[in-house]
């Protein structure tokens, strides 16, 4: 994977964040407000967080947002954006944030199927793409590829377990034999089937770890988001769906792992705190400062691995036929 990143006239990265509102764009900001001196941000869109959109254009004098939703486009409060700010209206706006010229690097934090066109702009535009859309890879991986291929353009995967699995593979690619990527188990982890057929998407929403948005906690309850994510991983690094395993850990300090041919394993481990992968995506290829409070592993205390119950969640085992199957199916499988 090449790394042919452009830079600006003060040597900082220019940053579109899309989707800038969500869970992931707010703590892109926050990578960004804390790193000022090696970040810009130079465009930012929302759905329709017309409110937000504007006071984080005002912080960062952003030249550039969009709004997806049309219906809010006559929204009062945008009349409030930074004089000379350029404001783009629906979905196409959003993706000519990415292909613009005053931009190095598109952070794609669009939730669902949504992002992989913005996704597809920054590939073919040749920027570096940052994604925490994996809805992206799962619909489209093959194109993606293809096009980061033809273009040179790259990708640094934002979510987690597959950051982690890169920084792992870093220098020792050739060698490995296999991926584990780790889930928490989300708000159902240890619950049988029969348990679960009575379950209500509030209970879903009580992740034990992590604050993230709805869509993807109540994926992380069924264990879908894990579904989803194996499929991203076999995308990312070119494998079958049997090379690449998933273990519960309850804890989320191990992100994921590598197993080596010669029979070790390298694990990234680190706070469960989303600002880790978003900044070292958006820093590669060097942090020289603390992007979240140092691991205490003594603190932890324990670390704890269990097999994934595919009876109770079967999300893994249909996500493994669709790879088998190719074909569109993971398309089929992310619709349903």
């Amino acid at each position: 994977m090449s790394f042919q990143t452009t830079y600006g006239p003060d040597g900082r990265l220019r940053v579109a964040i899309l989707g800038c509102t969500g869970s992931i764009g707010t703590q892109a900001l926050d990578v960004c407000r804390q790193h000022a001196d090696r970040l810009q941000v130079t465009a930012l869109s929302v759905n329709s967080s017309t409110s937000e959109l504007v006071a984080a254009a005002r912080e960062f004098s952003v030249p550039a947002v969009a709004v997806a939703d049309v219906a809010h486009g006559d929204d009062a409060v945008l009349q409030e954006l930074p004089e000379g700010t350029k404001l783009g209206l629906g979905a196409q706006a959003v993706c000519e944030l990415a292909r613009r010229d005053d931009v190095d690097c598109v952070l794609v934090a669009i939730v669902g199927a949504a992002g992989l066109e913005a996704s597809h702009a920054a590939l073919t535009s040749n920027k570096r793409l940052a994604l925490a859309n994996k809805e992206s890879l799962v619909l489209a991986g093959d194109l993606l590829r293809y096009v980061c291929a033809a273009t040179g353009a790259s990708i640094l995967p934002v979510d987690s377990e597959h950051f982690a699995i890169f920084d792992c593979l870093c220098g020792r690619g050739d060698d490995a034999d296999h991926l584990i990527l780790t889930a928490s188990g989300g708000a159902f982890r240890g619950r049988k089937k029969e348990e679960l057929a009575s379950v209500t998407p509030a209970q879903a929403l009580r992740h034990p770890n992590w604050n993230m948005g709805a869509k993807i906690t109540v994926d992380s309850g069924t264990l879908m988001n894990k579904a989803l994510e194996l499929i991203e991983a076999c995308q990312l690094y070119g494998l079958s769906e049997e090379k690449v395993r998933v273990l519960v850990h309850p804890q989320s300090i191990v992100h994921s792992l590598v197993a080596f041919r010669d029979g070790s394993q390298l694990a990234q481990l680190g706070v469960p705190d989303m600002r880790l992968p978003i900044g070292a995506c958006l820093l590669w290829p060097r942090v020289e400062s603390p992007l979240v409070a140092p691991l205490d592993l003594a603190a932890v205390g324990t670390l704890t691995f269990e097999n994934v119950d595919d009876e109770a969640f079967p999300a893994l085992t249909l996500a493994r036929r669709a790879l088998r199957v190719r074909s569109g199916m993971c398309v089929v499988l992310n619709g349903a």
